[in-house]
């Protein structure tokens, strides 16, 4: 093999590497968080929301490189099911038949691909649901496709 072969194979070399490093550098490895400490967010574990009213539902999310969206995902927890994330357990009532309990389901894109968000959205409750604890599923996804979820029990009060 001549020297300028070997240069230029050299040089290949050399590229490759460099390619590899850069591509492993931009590699999102981690999970988005849900900040449940910040002083606004809520609901929190164990709060209370009276029926018939409106509450202002706050997270503060964040990725290291950029978050995509989020959702919510409010349901009935009259048969004691779990999947909370919380340390602190809540009081639960007695084992109940839902007859009009209340549920929501919404995803939102969080926009401008930052790496911290406010998630802020308007939550009415209807007067007629049934009161009682309910589960309150937050998921954040980031723009890779990571998500974190935070199951948080809550209790509908009259």
């Amino acid at each position: 093999m001549n020297r300028i072969s070997k240069s230029i194979l050299m040089l290949f070399f050399l590229t490759s590497i460099m390619a590899c490093k850069k591509d492993n550098e931009s590699i999102d490895d981690e999970k988005p968080k849900i900040d449940l400490t910040a002083e606004n967010a809520f609901p929190k574990q164990c709060s209370q929301i009276k029926r018939g009213e409106s509450f202002k539902f706050q997270m503060h999310l964040s990725d290291n490189v950029a978050l995509g969206s989020y959702s919510i995902d409010v349901h009935h927890n009259f048969d004691h099911h779990s999947h909370s994330t919380e340390v602190e357990e809540c009081t639960l009532d007695p084992v109940k038949k839902p007859i009009q309990p209340f549920t929501m389901v919404k995803s939102m894109d969080i926009p401008g691909e930052p790496k911290e968000y406010i998630a802020q959205l308007q939550i009415d409750v209807p007067a007629d649901v049934d009161p009682g604890n309910y589960h309150f599923m937050v998921q954040v996804t980031d723009l890779s496709g990571w998500s974190t979820q935070r199951g948080i029990s809550i209790r509908i009060t009259e």
